[in-house]
Parts: C-alpha cells; structure tokens; sequence
C-alpha cells in the first residue's frame, strides 16, 4: 500500500477517534444525573462523575505523551487507551451502584489521554504552513460528533429490555451503545491507521559539510539543534512576545547567544569539539526543556487554553438553568438549542481551517478573542439581568450564546496550532499532554465555579470578562 493511501486511513481513524469522543460526551451527559438517581445518589455526585473522567485525562495526557515522545510510535498507545475507554464503558453499563458509576467515568477518562499523543503525531506528520488546517479538521470532528450524539439519544431512550443478566434501558443504553462503537473503533485502528513517519524537514549542514568533511564524533550539530528547537523560535515571536532567546549554531560551531538568553539555554554546545555528540545532544535537551513552559509565548498560549475552556464549561453550565428560569425550555428545546450550536462550531471550524491558509494563527488568535470579549461583556450586560419581554430576552440570549461558539474555533485551533510550533518537537507528545492537562483543569473548575454562581450572575460573569480582558 502506497504511503498517500496510508495516510488518508490513518488520518481517517483519526477524525474517528475524536468523533466517537463527542458522541460519547453527547449520549452520555443528558442521562447521567438520572441514572445517578436510581442509583440512589447525593447531587454531589454528579459533579464526582464528570470531574472524574476530565481528572483522570488530566493525568494521563502527559503519560500517554511522554511514552510517544520515548518510542515514536502511536499505535499502540491508541488501543490501550481505546481499551480504557471500552472497560469503562461497559461498567458504565453494568450500573450496579453510584461508585461502579463513578469508577465507570474515572476509567474511560484515561482513554482520552491519547489525545495528546495525537497531536504530537500530528504536529510531527504535518507541515507547519498546513498545521491549523489540519488541527481545525480534526477539532471539527469531534464537534461534529456532539452534534450528531443527541440524535442517537432519541432511538436509546426506547431500550427496554435483558441482555443476559443485565438490564437495557435509556439510562444503561448509553454505555453499551460507547461500549459497541470502542470495540468497531479498535478494529478500526487494528486495520487502517500506521505509525507514518515524521515530516522530513530541511536541515542546515554547517560549511566543513559541504566540503566533504565529516564530524569527528559522526553526529551533525545542525541535528541536534533541529530535533529539539521549537519551529518558530523566540527571535521570531521577539517583536510581539519579547520571549527569551534561544541559542544557535555559527558556522564555525561557536555559540552566538546573547547574555539575556543564557538564562534560557546554557551553551554545552559550544564545547562540543572536546565534548562526546550523545552528551552534547543530552545537556541540550536537559537545559532546553527545564524551561521549556516558562517562556512568554508558551504561558500565553497555555492561559488562552485554561481561560477559554473555563469560560466555555462554566457558560455551558450556566445555561441550563438560565433558559429553565426565563424560558421554560425542556429537554427537547435544550437538545434543539445544543444541536444549532453544533452546527455553528463546525461551521466556525471550517471556515477557521480556510481562514488560516491566508493568515498568520496569531491573527486568527485575536480574531477569537475579540469575539470572546464581546461575546463576555455581552452576557454580562444582558443575560445577568434580562431586560423587556420574552421576544427580547430570548433575542439577547440568541446572540450571546451565538458570539460565544463563534468565537471558539478561532481560539481553539489557533492556541493549538501556535503551541506546537513554539515548543519543542522533539517533546510535542508531552507538551500537548500538559496543553491538554491545563485544558482539563479548566473544565474541572469552570462548572464548579458557575454552578456556585448561578444566582450571581455579575459576580460569575464580572471574573470571566477580567480574565478574558487580561488573556487578550
């Protein structure tokens, strides 16, 4: 098989994974608290379960990256965690008490700690020009399955039967449906995805290179800083970021760094004609990546994924409530509304992964916030205290709601395509699972942060603004 077909299969398993992610987000979350209640479960526990499965990911997004980073292979790192996601699952089925629930959700969560591993691969198989293109394709498939999960909820909640010694109705239904689908992805994976090789990218031979000479210790300098650089380096982002400067190679293999970017990077390399290549290549990993989070542009990028996922998690939590309380909605307006908003991310999505081919991500980025801020300010004015009648109020809610998946693509794609590309690729496996870490975090704290707030809306509201205003 030709290596273009393999690549469209395993791109195509790859749309499928995070597909069946939203799906499963989709059928599982309307039925959960019920299911709960059967279970004779506090309230509390509602918060348990869905904290436990974004924990679980939290912590096992770096393992999972790290292991990709060591082995640079994915293959098997997604049928393990596809494996976490169908044992859990099934216990989800099983439903025999609260705590096989919640252990239910803490298990299947591990599962999505591949998701880093993934965009390690990704940002590994991609080229940079082409990076926001293909993460906004990938995004937009799991929006794509929170859009198309409800409707699977409509022909579930008519199960109403034994298979075996276990009960099939609409709170259990959800579980088996995910249990069934994991095992069709693992096949899935089994037959159509391969571990491609990483994009071949241009190395910068030094002048004894093209004079025939070769290294004394068999092993090319330019190499070594190539395998462990970010794409974009801090003299690049200097004008806008005033990051630290990172370290570079002259011809004559004498460091050129500057006093204030010896704070970034020592310069091992600079001895590296006395100094043996594997210590040459450890000491630069070690010094490089013991700061690797703490320049500028990497915080930046890393607040915009906390702030916005918090943002995100505490308006969806918000919701629910605010539409009961001034428009009466039930489940099937709430699905209605849930399924418009759908459709609006993955139009957003689409037309970020055209927009990016004809701009810089950094504009893309401020694109998504500037929509975000009015988006905040906009709910914060109308929807805290509704003003005029129903027709009114439903208006204002329209359009805050509507700004605010609007806005979500463009930061989105733009913080992740712009984070692979200021951190090292040699450790991108790890570097999206600590992205993706902060990202689960935010979705921990933002519904506990609305759901405490509900009856305070300016105070919940007044929070997300400033930090928003602060991000931008």
């Amino acid at each position: 098989m030709d290596y273009q077909r393999k690549k469209k299969l395993t791109y195509f398993t790859i749309g499928l994974i995070f597909l069946f992610s939203g799906v499963e987000y989709a059928v599982i979350l309307p039925t959960i608290w019920r299911y709960l209640q059967t279970l004779e479960a506090d309230p509390y526990f509602l918060g348990l379960a869905l904290s436990a499965f974004s924990l679980s990911g939290l912590l096992s997004g770096p393992l999972f990256g790290y292991w990709s980073d060591r082995t640079r292979t994915m293959k098997k790192i997604i049928l393990l965690s596809n494996l976490f996601e169908i044992i859990g699952n099934f216990m989800y089925f099983m439903g025999y008490s609260k705590w096989l629930l919640l252990s239910s959700r803490l298990v299947a969560g591990i599962g999505t700690g591949a998701g880093s591993s993934i965009f390690g691969f990704l940002t590994r198989s991609t080229a940079s020009e082409d990076r926001a293109t293909v993460f906004a394709a990938v995004m937009a498939c799991r929006q794509a399955g929170l859009l198309i999960g409800p409707a699977f909820n409509i022909f579930l909640r008519l199960c109403d039967f034994h298979l075996g010694p276990f009960v099939v109705n609409k709170y259990t239904a959800p579980g088996l449906f995910m249990f069934l689908l994991w095992i069709l992805l693992q096949l899935a994976v089994v037959f159509m995805y391969w571990d491609l090789p990483p994009m071949e990218r241009r190395m910068t031979y030094c002048s004894s290179k093209h004079n025939g000479e070769e290294n004394v210790h068999g092993f090319d300098e330019d190499e070594v800083e190539e395998e462990v650089k970010p794409l974009i380096t801090s003299q690049e982002f200097v004008a806008s970021y005033s990051s630290v400067m990172t370290c570079s190679l002259s011809k004559n293999h004498k460091s050129a760094v500057s006093n204030n970017s010896l704070n970034h990077i020592d310069s091992p390399l600079e001895s590296h004609v006395t100094t043996p290549s594997h210590e040459i290549h450890r000491s630069f990993r070690n010094s490089s990546s013991c700061q690797e989070f703490l320049r500028e542009e990497v915080v930046v990028l890393l607040a915009a994924q906390f702030i916005t996922l918090f943002n995100q998690t505490a308006l969806e939590t918000m919701v629910t409530p605010l539409t009961q309380k001034y428009f009466n909605f039930k489940e099937l307006e709430n699905s209605v509304m849930y399924c418009l908003g759908g459709v609006v991310v993955i139009a957003g999505f689409l037309f970020v992964r055209w927009l990016s081919r004809h701009v810089a991500e950094r504009v893309v980025l401020a694109i998504g916030l500037t929509i975000c801020n009015i988006s905040c300010i906009w709910c914060l004015i109308f929807l805290a205290n509704p003003l005029g009648g129903f027709s009114w109020q439903l208006t204002e809610f329209i359009i805050g709601v509507f700004l605010q998946v609007l806005g979500l693509p463009f930061v989105a794609v733009a913080q992740v395509s712009l984070f692979s590309k200021v951190t090292s690729e040699r450790s991108q496996g790890f570097s999206q699972g600590v992205r993706r870490s902060v990202g689960g975090l935010a979705t921990i704290l933002g519904p506990l942060w609305a759901g405490g707030l509900t009856e305070n809306m300016y105070v919940m509201m007044g929070a997300m603004v400033a930090l928003l205003v602060m991000l931008t």
